[in-house]
């Protein structure tokens, strides 16, 4: 099986006035493509710095970090960028779409900033919201839509790139619970078609929709254990 994530030692530290903190200590694990994998753990326990290290929006002070077989741990701010763009589809919390940009423009921005032809990026973001079922709502504004749908919209420009991995943080933090669930299966479908899926999330509902969880308790892992009772 093929290894997307390779954590070997990973550590990071921050120098809050005169202290030291240890945010992350030393995590080494391996996801492979296809995973469907939750991150958990309290708050201060690291997660959302081995997120940040995942997602290349941050380095590590110690340890290597290789997505998809470039080690990505002492890259330039430039170079994380690139890999950003080319490997990892984002869903956030809070969807972080363009109010004045369509659903379909807010799709299309990861192909533009990859510098794929116009013709190109309508088509395959055209495809994309059709396939998260928002055909209809292509040239909707952020904020002519639920909640739901605008989630949706954020899943579509995770995928357009097709990355190596798509990162979804809290993805169902600001939504219902019918919504909630809706956007969890969307995820399971995303998964069933062979995407490797990193789930960060606090609640113990959700982490159950993924197949292996992975808790962080002051900057270790805890446990990492394959999920026997995966929610459908």
């Amino acid at each position: 099986m093929k290894e997307v994530i390779q954590c070997e030692n990973l550590a990071r530290h921050y120098i809050v006035g005169t202290q030291e903190v240890k945010a992350l200590r030393s995590v080494s694990t391996v996801i492979n493509k296809g995973e469907y994998v939750a991150i958990m753990g309290p708050s201060g326990s690291g997660k959302s710095t081995f997120m940040n290290i995942i997602g290349c929006l941050d380095t590590p002070s110690k340890g290597e970090y290789i997505l998809n077989g470039t080690n990505v741990s002492q890259l330039s701010e430039d170079e994380l960028a690139v890999i950003r763009n080319q490997e990892i589809g984002f869903v956030f919390q809070t969807f972080n779409l363009l109010p004045r940009y369509t659903s379909l423009e807010n799709v299309m921005l990861p192909l533009v900033y990859g510098g794929t032809v116009k013709s190109d990026r309508i088509k395959k973001a055209t495809e994309v919201l059709g396939s998260v079922g928002l055909s209809d709502r292509v040239d909707h504004r952020p904020n002519e839509l639920s909640g739901g749908q605008r989630q949706r919209v954020a899943v579509a420009r995770a995928l357009v790139n097709n990355p190596s991995i798509i990162l979804a943080d809290e993805p169902t933090g600001n939504l219902d619970s019918k919504t909630s669930v809706d956007i969890m299966n969307l995820f399971a479908e995303i998964h069933a078609k062979g995407n490797t899926i990193i789930l960060v999330t606090h609640e113990e509902d959700i982490a159950m929709y993924a197949h292996r969880i992975i808790r962080l308790r002051d900057g270790l892992i805890e446990t990492d254990v394959i999920n026997k009772n995966i929610r459908i």
